[in-house]
């Protein structure tokens, strides 16, 4: 005969929750301070010291959640980068600050992707996109706070390369090592790196040694979608990164090799984390160019899906609902650890 279960006292239940949640309740408030002041900096009201006080904060609360959502150790990093962003802002020190800022951006970068979550409907992997590129956005503002002297597109190449290595890192773990990439895998991580390695060649050797003619013609496009417009989105994280974070989503819910395909949301998280690097935009062009990028590649993402859906035989309306029902595979939640 089995005994009836034991009862847990209401205030018990109460702490235990209180005890779990406390840690995400002050993330969350620091994260909502920092940002506050950040915005602030930039209006600008109030004193000097509210803008690297909040790039600190925000570079803090970003490592913190990165390494536990990755299974790391948020004590050991978040305070070591609570004491290397004060050092570089006490030093006033350009290696240092440009060093400060250009992580913080890696960091923001890498945490858009990792806080995303499987999403078995198109409409899904379209919130993830947005809610990955809000994450990078305050990483923005904390990257432009510690005031950095850096040179643009230097300071553009370093971050997206930490980021691209710091995702890779991480998502072999997550998507068990390269041998649980497949064929299929396989060939999807090869087409991203190929476009990733053509988009960045292409722009680096127009801007050198492209043709009078044909600078010309695409500099008059830029112009005419920053006047008529307000301005001109991204190419990088048009054509990769948002169409492989939807996709890498879409993937995920299905099969655990997205991973590998959402590495490449780097690609749109990591311009979007350097987005206010350039002295010469102003904050509402360089948020107009992030979100004209955010949807011509989420059109993009969504021609994928359909794809992809296409070539594995779900046609018909009927067919893909049932597809989308079938696609369970778990994961921890968006606030708790991967590993």
């Amino acid at each position: 005969m089995s005994s009836a279960p034991s009862r847990i006292p209401l205030e018990q239940r109460i702490g235990e929750f209180g005890a779990s949640r406390a840690p995400l309740v002050i993330w969350f408030a620091l994260v909502a301070l920092a940002t506050a002041a950040l915005v602030c900096a930039m209006v600008p009201v109030g004193p000097d010291w509210l803008g690297t006080a909040g790039a600190i904060a925000i570079a803090t609360a970003y490592t913190w959640g990165l390494a536990a959502r990755t299974g790391g150790r948020p004590l050991v990093f978040a305070p070591l980068t609570l004491v290397c962003g004060v050092a570089a802002v006490a030093s006033e020190n350009d290696l240092l600050l440009a060093g400060a800022a250009v992580g913080t951006s890696a960091v923001a970068a890498v945490l858009g992707v990792m806080i995303t979550l499987p999403s078995a409907r198109t409409a899904t992997a379209a919130r993830e996109c947005v809610i990955a590129l809000c994450v990078a956005g305050v990483g923005a503002m904390a990257t432009v706070g510690f005031e950095p002297a850096i040179h643009k597109e230097r300071f553009e190449y370093v971050a997206l390369g930490l980021a691209f290595v710091g995702a890779i890192v991480l998502v072999y773990r997550l998507g068990a090592g390269f041998h649980g990439l497949g064929r299929r895998g396989l060939v999807i991580v090869g087409i991203g790196a190929v476009v990733l390695a053509a988009t960045l060649l292409y722009a680096e050797l127009l801007r050198r040694y492209g043709s009078t003619g044909l600078v010309d013609q695409l500099l008059e496009w830029v112009a005419w979608s920053r006047d008529t417009l307000g301005a001109f989105p991204r190419p990088i994280e048009t054509v990769l990164g948002v169409p492989a974070l939807a996709y890498g989503c879409h993937m995920r819910a299905r099969r655990r090799q997205g991973w590998w395909v959402c590495a490449f949301g780097v690609a749109a998280t990591s311009p979007t984390a350097t987005a206010l690097a350039n002295p010469a935009v102003s904050v509402t062009e360089a948020a107009l160019s992030v979100v004209y990028g955010l949807v011509v590649g989420l059109v993009l993402g969504w021609l994928l899906i359909r794809l992809d859906l296409a070539l594995t035989g779900q046609r018909g309306r009927r067919s893909r609902v049932a597809e989308q029902a079938a696609a369970v595979r778990p994961e921890p939640r968006r606030f708790e650890p991967l590993l």
